[in-house]
């Protein structure tokens, strides 16, 4: 029998085997193969990443602003010429499509970029003169060692949201990847060290929730970037917070599209059936509420056949438009929850389970299914799916439909399909959720913005990415600085509060 190789942590600059007892396998989700055996890191090797990290912060965060700009320059341009290696691993690993990897790949290496332009990211403030010979001015300095804990769906983009603006900032990292899929992060991360991040600035440790506590309660991390479900993320932010640290976590989403009955309709059932079953429906930003107002309500048998088109099949084969749900245990979830669909009431209006995929037979595979008449109360409304499943609500009205998305406790995006821009801007002014799509379905902002859910969806001030990542991985020093000279000699003792 082949040997399986073994997924490496990385400590201090090497690639080195774990001494765990605990691994887990990495599964093929179209075929059940094993691909690799991932480690749950001890403690020791935990405080080893951060202790490599906290040694090598000392001359890294006083690295010049252009050398690190430069190595991120050279990063981006190592991962264009592995795009298709990066994204035939992330394929194998987590099931979506190959152009949908390239696609997560790229988003991620948008980041990188904006990270190759830190000198016009990290500039502090002057006034001069703010009294008498005395100027104030600002400095925005890293913290010391940031952790990163990543979700399973998008195993290249969202750690690339993460360590490139940490570290271009003067950060030290320690991230931890899900452990359901992290061979395409480890393949970064060897790039990574290729454009020249020195030993011990990036550091990689695996495992579950023991790792996780162990990265909320360290003394030398100060600052925990988070991306998954609202339970776990809500775990570390009080967890990392009641330990002192700085803490973002982006979460759990009920995103709603509305659709007016004046919206091209062409457009828009192409729109939500590739943002409701586009990657399985494994996407936080996924649409998985569509609000039909008024005569958008007979749109339902056009939906429907648009989403019986949809190719269901393994990520590595032509014209697949939805490849398989990432585990056994997704696979198993999703299926329970179109039964509880069906128990609650709602009309199954496309019954995705049990696909045939010639070939693929052990996949864990649900195709597109879609719910019509949907309610609040319901459990497919109430919970997020994460998987091929649209939910159908009905409005009579545009202010139905703005207050049944503001009675949902989520807030990560939402979208409007209409040709009215009096219905657009309402919806853009009313509506009590943090990332807005005006006839774009998943309104994930570019690196220039900042990733900005809201709500129920997000803990935490500062979003990822952008400007506010920037801000959230610094501190703001603030100097006031006089220099004397012989003219200020005359000026005495002053006890009062204002500068003289």
């Amino acid at each position: 029998m082949p040997t399986i190789p073994t997924v490496k942590l990385l400590i201090g600059g090497r690639f080195v085997d774990s001494a765990t007892t605990e691994w887990r396998d990495v599964i093929n989700p179209a075929t059940q193969q094993v691909l690799a055996r991932v480690p749950f890191a001890t403690a020791s090797e935990v405080d080893a990443a951060v202790a490599a990290a906290k040694d090598a912060f000392t001359t890294w965060r006083k690295t010049s602003v252009g050398t690190r700009a430069r190595i991120f320059l050279k990063y981006q341009q190592l991962i264009r010429e592995h795009m298709g290696e990066l994204a035939a691993i992330l394929t194998a690993e987590q099931g979506k499509t190959l152009p949908d990897a390239e696609g997560d790949v790229f988003r991620g290496l948008e980041v990188v970029e904006h990270a190759a332009a830190i000198g016009n990211l990290q500039l502090g403030e002057l006034a001069n003169n703010v009294a008498s010979g005395v100027d104030t001015y600002t400095l925005m300095q890293p913290l010391g060692v940031c952790a990163g804990i990543t979700p399973f769906n998008f195993p290249a983009m969202i750690p690339l949201w993460m360590f490139p603006m940490a570290i271009v900032t003067g950060n030290t990292f320690v991230l931890k990847p899900s452990e359901q899929d992290p061979m395409v992060t480890m393949r970064l991360c060897e790039l990574a060290l290729e454009a020249g991040i020195p030993a011990g600035v990036l550091n990689v440790v695996h495992g579950g929730e023991a790792v996780v506590n162990a990265i909320c309660d360290h003394a030398d991390i100060k600052a925990v970037s988070f991306v998954g479900s609202t339970k776990v993320g809500t775990h570390v932010y009080q967890r990392a917070t009641l330990a002192g640290k700085r803490v973002q976590c982006m979460m759990g989403a009920k995103n709603h599209a509305i659709v007016m009955p004046d919206a091209n309709k062409e457009q828009t059932l192409n729109a939500l059936a590739g943002a409701s079953f586009g990657a399985a429906g494994q996407r936080c930003m996924a649409v998985s509420v569509a609000v039909l107002v008024g005569e958008a309500q007979q749109w339902v048998p056009d939906l429907v056949a648009k989403a019986r088109g949809l190719k269901v099949g393994a990520g590595t084969e032509k014209g697949v438009d939805v490849g398989p749900l990432v585990s056994c245990a997704a696979f198993d979830r999703v299926s329970t929850l179109i039964e509880r669909g069906v128990a609650d009431g709602a009309t199954l209006a496309l019954d995705g389970r049990q696909p045939v995929v010639p070939g693929y037979e052990k996949g864990n595979f649900v195709g597109p299914t879609i719910f019509a008449g949907v309610k609040p109360g319901m459990a497919v409304y109430d919970q997020e799916v994460f998987g091929p499943v649209l939910c159908l609500a009905n409005a009579d009205s545009l202010d139905e439909a703005i207050a049944l998305v503001n009675a949902n406790p989520n807030g990560n995006g939402t979208a409007i399909f209409t040709q009215s821009g009096a219905a657009a801007r309402r919806f853009q002014e009313d509506i009590d959720v943090g990332q807005v799509g005006i006839n774009v379905p998943i309104p994930v902002p570019v690196p220039m913005f900042s990733f900005t859910g809201s709500r129920a969806s997000k803990l935490g001030d500062l979003g990822p990415y952008g400007k506010q990542v920037v801000l959230f991985y610094t501190q703001t020093k603030t100097v006031t600085a006089r220099w004397f000279d012989d003219s200020t000699v005359a000026h005495g003792v002053n006890t009062t509060i204002s500068l003289k």
